[in-house]
C-alpha cells in the first residue's frame, strides 16, 4: 500500500518524514547511560554477574517498595516468572484466563500440562467478566489468572469473591500495570501474587526479565528455591527448580530505569492525552481511557475502531505501516484462535463473543519517550485522512 499523506504533510520542525522510523510500539525507554555505565563497572569490578548478586538485591527492594509489597522475586523473564508462580501455587487441572491476553499467560498453563479454560471479557474495560468466569468453572477447575490489560486494574474484588466462594487459587499477570494502582492500593498487592514483566517492549524493562511480587513469605520463599533449582545452600537442593534467575546486569538496566520512571510516565501522559484531543470527533475512533484517580503508567495507547467507522481497522493499520507507523492490533486473534488451543477448542470463539470483537477492533498506536506531540500529532494525521478524506 503506498503512503497516503504528501511528505510536507508530515513534516515535523520542517524536517522531512524520516522520523517516523522511530514510531513503533514497543521501542525502549532507557534512562541514563552514564548511570548504568557505573552499574557495569561496578560488576566488572566485584565480577558477580548472577546468582542473587547485590544488584539484583538491591533491585527486589526498590521494585517491593515502589509497589508497597512485602516480597519481589526477580526472574530471567516474565513468562518464567509465570511458570515458577503458577507451580508454587500447586495449580493443576483446570485455570481460567482470558483468551485476550498475550499468549505467554496461556502457555504457562499449557507448558505445564495445566488446562487453560478461555472466559470472555467485558467489553468495556477489556478485562476478565467475572460472569463469564463462573460460568467455566468446573470440577476440575483450581485457579484463576486474571490480566491487568493495558496497566488497568482487573475486577479483583469480583474475582477473589469467586476464588473464596469456589476454594480456588487466584493470582494475577500484571505484565502491563508497572507502577499502576486498583482502588488506590498498588498493583502487586491482590490474589495470592502477581507476576510483572521488564522486557524491552514494556514501558519498564530490564533489558529482559520479570518477577513475582507477593505478600506471602512462604511462598516468596519457595520460589526462591525454585528459581535457583532448589538449592538452599551449596550442595543441598531441597526442592524441584529451574534456572530462573535475574543477571546483575539486567538488574543495573532495572535500577536506572526505576530513577527515570518519573519522566517515563510523563512522557506516556501527554502522549496520550495528546492523542486524544487530535482523534477527538472522528466517526467510529475512540481511545480507551485512564482513570485519572488511579496511578497509571500510561503505556498503551489503545484505539477502537467502531462500526461506524468509514474504514475497517486493518485498512488503518495498513495505512499506518504504509507511512513505516508501527501500530500493532494486540491482541487479536486471540489466544484461543492460536495454537495449540485452536485444535483444542475449536468452537471456542462461541462463548467468546466480545473477545472476538474486541481483538477485531483494537489498534495499539506508538508512544513512549522517543515521541513528542508534534510525531504524535503527526500520527493522529494519517488516521484523520484516512477516515475524513481531509488533512
Amino acid at each position: 500500500m503506498k503512503p497516503i499523506l504528501k511528505s510536507q504533510d508530515l513534516a515535523i520542525n520542517g524536517a522531512p518524514p524520516a522520523f517516523i522510523e522511530q514510531l513503533h510500539v514497543g521501542r525502549p525507554n532507557i534512562g541514563s547511560r552514564e548511570a548504568f555505565m557505573k552499574y557495569v563497572g561496578d560488576i566488572f569490578d566485584r565480577r558477580w554477574l548472577s546468582n542473587d548478586g547485590p544488584m539484583v538485591q538491591e533491585f527486589e527492594r526498590r521494585v517491593a517498595a515502589y509497589h508497597g509489597v512485602k516480597h519481589c522475586v526477580a526472574m530471567c523473564n516474565g513468562t518464567v516468572a509465570l511458570e515458577i508462580a503458577i507451580r508454587a501455587l500447586g495449580l493443576e487441572g483446570e485455570v481460567i484466563v482470558p483468551s485476550y491476553t498475550f499468549i505467554a499467560t496461556a502457555h504457562a498453563l499449557s507448558w505445564q500440562a495445566i488446562t487453560p479454560v478461555f472466559a470472555d471479557i467485558d467489553p468495556v474495560t477489556h478485562n476478565l467478566d467475572p460472569a463469564a468466569v463462573r460460568r467455566m468453572i468446573t470440577p476440575r477447575t483450581t485457579g484463576i489468572i486474571g490480566v491487568h490489560l493495558w496497566g488497568r486494574g482487573a475486577p479483583v474484588d469480583e474475582l477473589q469473591a469467586i476464588a473464596d466462594e469456589h476454594g480456588l487459587k487466584l493470582m494475577f499477570d500484571a505484565a502491563h500495570a508497572f507502577g499502576c494502582s486498583y482502588k488506590g492500593r498498588m498493583i502487586g498487592n491482590f490474589g495470592t501474587c502477581e507476576v510483572l514483566s521488564f522486557h524491552a517492549t514494556k514501558f519498564f524493562n530490564t533489558f529482559e526479565g520479570g518477577a513475582v511480587v507477593t505478600n506471602d513469605d512462604e511462598l516468596a520463599e519457595t520460589m526462591r528455591l525454585m528459581r535457583n533449582f532448589g538449592f538452599v545452600a551449596m550442595d543441598k537442593v531441597v526442592h524441584p527448580g529451574t534456572n530462573g534467575k535475574m543477571i546483575e546486569v539486567a538488574a543495573a538496566m532495572g535500577l536506572v530505569n526505576l530513577d527515570a520512571i518519573d519522566s517515563v510516565i510523563d512522557a506516556n501522559r501527554r502522549n496520550h492525552h495528546t492523542y486524544r484531543e487530535a482523534l477527538s470527533g472522528l466517526p467510529g475512533i475512540s481511545l480507551l481511557a485512564f482513570d485519572e484517580a488511579e496511578r497509571n503508567n500510561y503505556q498503551y495507547v489503545v484505539m477502537q475502531v467502531g462500526r461506524d467507522c468509514p474504514v475497517t481497522r486493518d485498512r488503518i493499520i495498513e495505512a499506518l505501516h504504509a507511512e513505516n507507523i508501527r501500530a500493532r492490533k494486540y491482541f487479536w486473534p486471540g489466544c484461543h484462535n492460536m495454537q495449540p488451543y485452536r485444535d483444542l477448542y475449536p468452537h471456542a470463539g462461541l462463548l467468546l463473543p466480545n473477545t472476538q470483537q474486541v481483538a477485531d477492533s483494537v489498534v495499539v498506536l506508538p508512544t513512549g519517550t522517543t515521541m513528542d506531540s508534534e510525531m504524535v500529532r503527526a500520527v493522529a494525521a494519517v488516521i484523520r485522512v484516512l477516515v475524513t478524506g481531509r488533512a
